[in-house]
C-alpha cells in the first residue's frame, strides 16, 4: 500500500490510510538520501522536513511531492540490470547487494534464487524499463542503455520493484569481474545503436562460480594515495579498480574491490581481503 503527497496534510493523510510503520520518501532520491521509517504519527511531520532536505528533485520548486508506502518485511534486495538496444530488451543475472544507511557497500553475480523470485524478477525489470523505454520513443528518442532495476525479496518470496537508475548501477560493478562485458561496455555499446542479446550478457565466470565487489569508501579530507596494492592483490582471481576521484571531503566511495570465489562466501571473503589490505592515506 502506498499514497503520493504533495504537502505536509496529505502525507499525514496517506501515512493513516497506509498504516505505521510506514515509509516516507522523496520522489527522486539517492544512497537512501530524504528517506525515513516512521513508526507513528508523532513523526511523520519530521519525515515530511526530512524528504524535503533530502530530495535530488529540485525542479519542482520549494516543495517536492513524496511517497508514503507501508513498510515491506524484505528478506533481501536484488539488482537486475537490464539493457535496451537496438536489438530489444535483454536482463543480467541477478545481482545481490549489502547496504549501510541506504548506500552499498557489497555486491555479488549471481545472486542465489529460487525459479520462481528469477520469473518475478525478470518479468517486473523488463516490465519497468519497457514502459521507459516507450517513453523516450514518445519524445523521439531511442531509449537504449543499461538500466539499474532494484527489487525487494520479501519474506513470503514475493517480489516488489524499488527503484530504477537509468544508467549503469553501483551494484552492477560487479559485472567488471563477472560478464566478458560489463555494464559500461553494454551501455557503451547499447548507446551506438549495437545490438545486444542474452547471449552479450552471459556470465564469463566458472559454472558454479560466483564474482563479488566491494566497495571502498574513505573517510577525511584532502587528496586520497592508495598504497600496499601488490599485496592486496596479491590472492589470485582478485582485482581493483581505483576511481578517477582525487579528492575527498567527508566520507566518498572511492574504489572498488573486485573477486572470483568458488563460491558467494568466497568471493566475498576475496574482495573484502583486497579491501582491507589497502593502505589508504589523505594528505
Amino acid at each position: 500500500p502506498y499514497r503520493f503527497a504533495g504537502s505536509l496534510e496529505e502525507l499525514r493523510a496517506g501515512a493513516k490510510t497506509v498504516g505505521y510503520p510506514c515509509v516516507v520518501k522523496p520522489i527522486m532520491s539517492s544512497s537512501g538520501h530524504g528517506q525515513s521509517v516512521v513508526r507513528s504519527a508523532d513523526t511523520i511531520d519530521a519525515a515530511w522536513v526530512e524528504a524535503q532536505e533530502g530530495r535530488r528533485a529540485h525542479d519542482e520548486g520549494d516543495v517536492s511531492r513524496v511517497i508514503v508506502e507501508a513498510l515491506a518485511p524484505l528478506d533481501y534486495e536484488l539488482t537486475v540490470l537490464t539493457v535496451s538496444s537496438s536489438a530489444g530488451i535483454v536482463t543480467c543475472a541477478p545481482i545481490g547487494q549489502r547496504q549501510e544507511s541506504g548506500d552499498y557497500r557489497e555486491s555479488w553475480q549471481p545472486a542465489s534464487f529460487t525459479q520462481d523470485v528469477l520469473a518475478q524478477a525478470q518479468r517486473i525489470a523488463c516490465t519497468a524499463v519497457e514502459g521507459l523505454v516507450a517513453k523516450a520513443k514518445a519524445s523521439g528518442e531511442k531509449g537504449w542503455g543499461v538500466f539499474g532495476v532494484e527489487l525487494f525479496v520479501l519474506t513470503d518470496g514475493s517480489v516488489l520493484f524499488n527503484e530504477v537508475s537509468p544508467r549503469p548501477h553501483d551494484t552492477g560493478m560487479v559485472t567488471m569481474a563477472s560478464q566478458r562485458l560489463s555494464e559500461f561496455a553494454l551501455h557503451a555499446r547499447a548507446i551506438l545503436g549495437l545490438p545486444l542479446t542474452q547471449e552479450h550478457v552471459a556470465l564469463s565466470i566458472p559454472d558454479g562460480a560466483v564474482a563479488a565487489s566491494h566497495a571502498i569508501v574513505i573517510q577525511g579530507d584532502g587528496e586520497a594515495e592508495f598504497r600496499n596494492v601488490a599485496t592486496a592483490l596479491s590472492q589470485p582471481g582478485t582485482d581493483l579498480r581505483i576511481f578517477a576521484k582525487p579528492e575527498v571531503h567527508g566520507h566518498r566511495r572511492m574504489a572498488v574491490a573486485l573477486a572470483i570465489g568458488t563460491d558467494e562466501a568466497d568471493a566475498r571473503a576475496k574482495a573484502e581481503n583486497v579491501a582491507e589490505s589497502l593502505e589508504i592515506d589523505i594528505a
